[in-house]
């Protein structure tokens, strides 16, 4: 987090943690694989939760944005370190674990596609634009690994009522 996956050495890692180099080593052979570890665990537990939500809501499409809104604000907010890691190191990847983030991020976007999808089909949300749509509030809700601090003016439950709020503007919801 502090100084990026090229700026950190397997020495500082290891430290950090309490392990030895060789410790270190025993759990993950090389940093690509502990980076990989990281990635894969950061949108595993995402796509978990986000899941859970769309299942708590049931088939209420307003209440399937609201509650998958609330579900990656409150992520990003308590697990902005793993977020912004997951984010920000993508660009470190290489070869097969780059593809399997990458699909993993589609799968992710997916849902929320199918969510706009549904509410305009349903004729809940007016946007005429659902997929751009789609795309802005993933990204909107997953900026707030890059910026969010818990001294600020808001807790993550009412950054995330903001949220859920200006999503319904968004789609034109009502």
């Amino acid at each position: 987090m502090e100084h990026g996956y090229h700026g950190t050495t397997i020495r500082t890692v290891a430290s950090r943690a309490g392990l030895s180099v060789p410790g270190l080593y025993y759990h993950y052979p090389s940093k690509q694989a502990l980076l990989v570890a990281v990635v894969s665990y950061a949108m595993d537990d995402l796509r978990e939760r986000s899941e859970a939500a769309l299942e708590e809501a049931g088939p209420d499409v307003q209440r399937r944005l609201d509650l998958l809104v609330e579900c990656l604000v409150l992520f990003h907010a308590y697990r902005r370190d793993l977020a912004f890691i997951a984010y920000s190191e993508i660009r470190s990847l290489v070869g097969d674990a780059r593809a399997t983030y990458i699909g993993a991020r589609d799968r992710q976007q997916r849902l929320m596609d199918g969510v706009l999808a549904d509410g305009v089909a349903r004729k809940v949300f007016t946007t005429p634009y659902p997929r751009e749509v789609s795309r802005a509030i993933v990204t909107m809700c997953t900026g707030v690994a890059q910026w969010y601090r818990a001294e600020g003016a808001l807790t993550p439950h009412e950054l995330a009522e903001r949220y859920r709020a200006m999503t319904r503007m968004t789609v034109g919801a009502p």
